[in-house]
């Protein structure tokens, strides 16, 4: 079922009113676009597509759950790839980007688009956004870029179609590998194009917390491994050379009631296994974006 909206107010808010498997929302345009951690996505009317994919959630396989984003964010760059051809690179958890300076001088890589992902029920809303004809003066930060700006003029009908055939293809391989990422190539696609990997990051996570170091893997559950300089609380830094876990998901929704499931961090022993089940520990309760 394809629904289409010349404007709404967000197309996975739309999606999560009525969640029926592999339920469909496209729109030209959304007044109250929401990307993750409640970030505004604002784009004119006819310049960016918007479509949330309602995709059921593997039974019985909640840790399998973390790789959903980033199947997604493969989808995206594969259709960017062969619409647009537009070499898109993977930014953990959800943003393709071209890498290079950013049109602000500063040392990018340019964000191409994004993706959030709710889940509600057994099911998860994927929403994807991709800048398409945004010109430079419409851009709503210096480090973004549209298929216009790379120099590709595509129909945004076609890549929206392209998107969910590269989802569908996608999803159908990872299922039949009954959600191993590694038994169905998931894995090994994604780190091969995952532009994080390997670069220093700093992020922030839940009580003031910030982890800085470098991002080294994704593990068997979607997450990714951060070797890490140091743990800085708000009472001082707490030293020390070990793993971060962080997680991809961000406004999970169970049974209606929002929890961010967003980021934690796991000291590891040296030489020691990060362990593979995610802990109660860093997840905090919020209010729906």
């Amino acid at each position: 079922m394809v629904d289409v909206h010349v404007s709404v107010d967000s197309t996975n808010l739309e999606a999560l009113r009525d969640p029926r498997p592999w339920r469909v929302v496209v729109a030209d345009h959304q007044s109250a676009g929401r990307g993750r951690l409640a970030r505004q996505w604002l784009a004119p009317a006819g310049t960016s597509i918007a479509v949330s994919v309602v995709v059921p959630a593997p039974v019985g396989r909640t840790a399998d759950l973390g790789w959903l984003p980033l199947l997604s964010g493969m989808a995206m760059r594969s259709a960017l790839a062969d619409v647009a051809h537009v070499a898109g690179r993977l930014k953990w958890p959800n943003d393709v980007v071209v890498d290079g300076p950013a049109r602000d001088g500063s040392p990018g890589p340019r964000k191409l688009g994004g993706l959030l992902a709710e889940r509600v029920e057994r099911a998860v809303v994927v929403g994807i956004g991709v800048n398409t004809d945004l010109r430079a003066d419409e851009l709503p930060v210096g480090r973004a870029t549209s298929t216009w700006l790379e120099g590709a003029h595509v129909a945004r009908e076609t890549l929206v179609v392209d998107i969910l055939e590269a989802l569908r293809h996608r999803y159908a391989a990872w299922q039949g590998a009954a959600g191993d990422a590694a038994r169905s190539g998931l894995a090994a696609a994604y780190t091969g194009r995952c532009l994080t990997l390997g670069r220093e990051v700093r992020a922030q996570l839940p009580g003031h917390r910030v982890v800085e170091g470098t991002a080294v893997d994704i593990d068997d559950q979607g997450r990714t491994l951060f070797r890490q300089r140091a743990l800085f609380h708000p009472q001082g830094p707490a030293g020390g050379l070990y793993w971060a876990m962080i997680y991809p998901f961000h406004g999970l929704v169970f049974g209606g009631m929002q929890r961010n499931i967003a980021h934690e961090a796991e000291k590891v022993p040296p030489g020691g296994t990060p362990p593979r089940r995610p802990t109660r520990a860093g997840r905090r309760r919020g209010s729906s974006p």
